[in-house]
């Protein structure tokens, strides 16, 4: 009797555990599914017309555009981050990529046309405008901020894919996060390599040219896909056609442009994947083979992998069994082992021209210090004016006061009100920083008496103030 009383003791507790642990995992899965669903939030008519909006190039897009392409060329003539990353914020090139992205996805061909054309404008137009520049400025020497945006590699594409997931699903999120729009523009930077190709045209440089418009190509095909895929994920609803076939035609057109364009998404992938494992191997050698050698002075080196060749090229003499190891080591490395090695060394050089090379890279050591602690500042200095900026924009944006069923409510409450007009006015003091003030003027009827009027005045400035939530309100009469 005992026994079996304990064995109906022990299931019960077994089965409570299993009771408790489901609904663990069920607790589980609900905080998550929170955390991480974002379907609810989203607004599709307000992100289909937003994204349609920002497509056309006209009017003041077109000259924002070559201001920014202006901006962004100076900042990568002078080396400046900082003016690069002011011109990438006012660029509207994100506009027809997340137009084509869209138009796959919901089937919506005239758009489509309408956002390849309008990319096509902005791309040569931002092409010429810093061919112009560059043509006539007289600092034509290669930078590292322009030298950086010719020699794609794998973090670019990465970059490219995350940072158009990220900026569709600001998108489409009921109220827009301008904040993570700026971000994106420039994490992604666009116009910087439209810049560095006009840059190679200007210089004659094709390989610049190609290359800074390889990358191009990479940010905007990753930042399409990111958006047709989010907003497939989405759900949202595809137009419809009534004629039947003219519906398949469209559909088809779709399908075969968002093929096409994930074709090449994938071979660039695949392309840029690969060459970052022969750099990453190559960096490996050097590093692990030739720096760590104190007996080895490396000048220079060159990875060649279109000719599968590795030059290297060494101070003094290299004796043959060091060309040997060398060689030996290659096969270590998977993606290189098969290179052809070619050894350069410079056996006649003096210890007096070492002794002056060392001076000069001294020297240039120190000016190059001295540059960056300039760039630095330089660096802050515009850090600091695009947060105020940022801060400017995100006060500028902020949501409409229900002016309409205020207005209704202030008749009904002095009735003596013939009409009452509300606005925003822009106002500074230190002609740095902008601010946002509202402002209310109010009508009264000419039968009130002006003692009646000013009282009134008070009363209706202290329920509007109240009313709209505002901290400062100025009530003309």
């Amino acid at each position: 009797m005992n026994e079996n009383k304990q064995g109906e003791t022990i299931d019960k507790s077994k089965e409570a555990v299993k009771q408790d642990a489901k609904g663990l995992w069920e607790s589980f899965k609900t905080f998550m599914n929170e955390l991480l669903d974002f379907r609810h939030d989203t607004d599709q008519e307000a992100t289909i017309e937003a994204i349609k909006s920002d497509i056309a190039l006209k009017g003041a897009t077109a000259w924002i555009l070559i201001f920014a392409v202006f901006i962004a060329s100076i900042g990568l003539n002078v080396s400046s981050t900082a003016v690069v990353i002011g011109a990438m914020l006012i660029s509207p090139l994100m506009g027809p990529i997340l137009g084509i992205g869209m138009s796959l996805a919901i089937n919506d061909i005239d758009t489509l046309k309408s956002s390849f054309v309008n990319l096509l404008v902005m791309m040569v137009l931002s092409v010429i405008t810093a061919y112009l520049y560059f043509l006539l400025s007289p600092l034509t020497e290669l930078t590292p901020e322009l030298e950086a945006r010719t020699q794609p590699n794998i973090l670019d594409v990465l970059v490219a894919i995350f940072g158009g997931l990220a900026l569709i699903v600001a998108r489409t999120k009921k109220g827009t996060i301008a904040s993570v729009i700026f971000g994106v523009a420039i994490a992604t930077a666009l116009m910087p390599p439209l810049c560095t190709a006009g840059y190679g045209l200007a210089v004659g440089n094709i390989s610049f040219f190609l290359g800074a418009m390889y990358l191009f190509a990479i940010n905007t095909t990753f930042i399409a896909l990111s958006t047709f895929l989010v907003l497939k994920v989405l759900g949202f609803t595809m137009i419809r056609y009534v004629n039947s076939k003219k519906r398949r035609r469209i559909a088809q057109m779709a399908t075969f442009f968002g093929l096409i364009a994930m074709v090449p998404a994938v071979w660039t992938f695949l392309n840029v994947l690969e060459k970052s494992g022969y750099e990453r191997d190559f960096k490996d050698f050097v590093e692990k083979e030739i720096l760590s050698n104190d007996d080895l002075w490396l000048q220079r080196n060159k990875l060649n992998i279109d000719d599968r060749t590795i030059n290297l090229y060494f101070n003094g003499k290299i004796e043959q069994a060091t060309v040997t190891d060398l060689t030996n080591e290659l096969d270590n490395y998977e993606r290189i082992k098969d290179f052809e090695l070619n050894i350069n060394a410079n056996e006649s050089r003096s210890a007096d021209d070492i002794s002056k090379s060392l001076t000069r890279a001294y020297a240039d050591i120190d000016e190059k210090n001295n540059i960056i602690n300039g760039l630095q500042k330089e660096i802050s200095d515009y850090k600091k004016e695009v947060s105020d900026l940022k801060g400017t924009i995100e006060l500028a944006d902020r949501s409409n006061i229900p002016f309409i069923e205020i207005a209704k409510e202030a008749k009904i409450r002095f009735s003596e009100i013939t009409e009452i007009r509300f606005s925003k006015v822009l106002s500074t003091k230190d002609f740095i920083k902008i601010d946002t003030i509202p402002e209310a003027k109010v009508t009264w009827d000419k039968k009130v008496k002006k003692f009646v009027v000013f009282k009134k005045q008070k009363e209706l400035h202290n329920w509007l103030q109240k009313e709209m939530k505002l901290d400062t309100l100025i009530l003309r009469k």
